[in-house]
C-alpha cells in the first residue's frame, strides 16, 4: 500500500477499489456505527458503489485532504481510518450549517478491536502536526457526540478544546435519544498549536 503518513505504529495509505470487503467489515459493526448513524450496519453494495468512489475523488482533488485507511504496522492488519477534510467537504456540517472555508476537519473510525489502544490519538497527534507544520492549516476542527466521551477524550489528547455546544436535530440521527443528540464542536488553532510546542 502506498504511505500516506507513518507513526510508530501506524501506517495511513489510500484506499483503493479493492478496500469494499474491509471497509464494510468496519462499518457493519453496530458498536462502531453508534455514534455516527444509531447502530446502523452499512451495506455492501453502498459501500462499494458509492462510498469507496468518493472517497477516492478526494485524493485527485486534493495534496493533503482525505480519508486513509490505517493498517497496524506489527500485524499489518486494517483497523480503520482516519479523515481530514475541509468541512465544506462534510455532508454533516452542511446539513447543520456549520461548514467554514478556513475549518479543516479531523476524524477517525477504528475497529472495536482497536479501541482502546491508542491508536486514535496516536493518529490524529501526527495528523495534527503535520498540517500545522507542514501543509499550511491554520485551523482544525472535530465534532463529537456528548454522550462518545473516548472521542472526545481523543480530541482533547490530541490539542483540540472544546469550542461550543449545538443539539442535532432528531430527524439526522432518529435512532438516538433525543438526551444523546447534544454534540460538541472541538478546534485548534495554529497559533494556539505552536504556543503549545514550544
Amino acid at each position: 500500500m502506498k504511505t500516506f503518513l507513518e507513526t510508530p505504529r501506524l501506517q495511513l495509505g489510500y484506499f483503493t477499489e479493492a478496500d469494499a470487503n474491509r471497509l464494510w467489515e468496519l462499518n457493519r459493526d453496530p458498536a462502531v456505527m453508534r455514534y455516527i448513524n444509531g447502530g446502523i450496519p452499512l451495506d455492501y453494495d453502498t459501500i462499494k458503489n458509492e462510498t469507496i468512489p468518493h472517497y477516492l475523488t478526494y485524493y485527485k482533488k486534493y495534496q493533503h485532504y482525505g480519508l486513509w485507511p490505517a493498517i497496524e504496522k506489527f500485524s499489518g492488519e486494517f483497523i480503520g481510518w482516519f479523515l481530514f477534510l475541509p468541512t465544506v467537504e462534510s455532508t454533516f456540517a452542511f446539513k447543520l450549517n456549520l461548514a467554514e472555508p478556513n475549518e479543516i476537519e479531523i476524524g477517525y473510525r477504528l475497529k472495536k478491536s482497536a479501541w482502546g489502544k491508542g491508536y486514535a490519538t496516536e493518529g490524529a497527534q501526527a495528523i495534527v502536526k503535520k498540517a500545522f507544520t507542514e501543509w499550511g492549516v491554520e485551523r482544525i476542527v472535530a465534532w463529537a457526540l456528548a454522550a462518545n466521551t473516548a472521542s472526545r477524550r481523543v480530541l482533547e489528547k490530541t490539542g483540540l478544546k472544546f469550542d461550543r455546544e449545538l443539539s442535532i436535530p432528531t430527524h439526522l440521527i432518529p435512532q438516538l435519544p433525543p438526551e444523546e443528540l447534544t454534540i460538541f464542536k472541538y478546534a485548534l488553532n495554529q497559533q494556539d498549536f505552536s504556543l503549545s510546542s514550544q
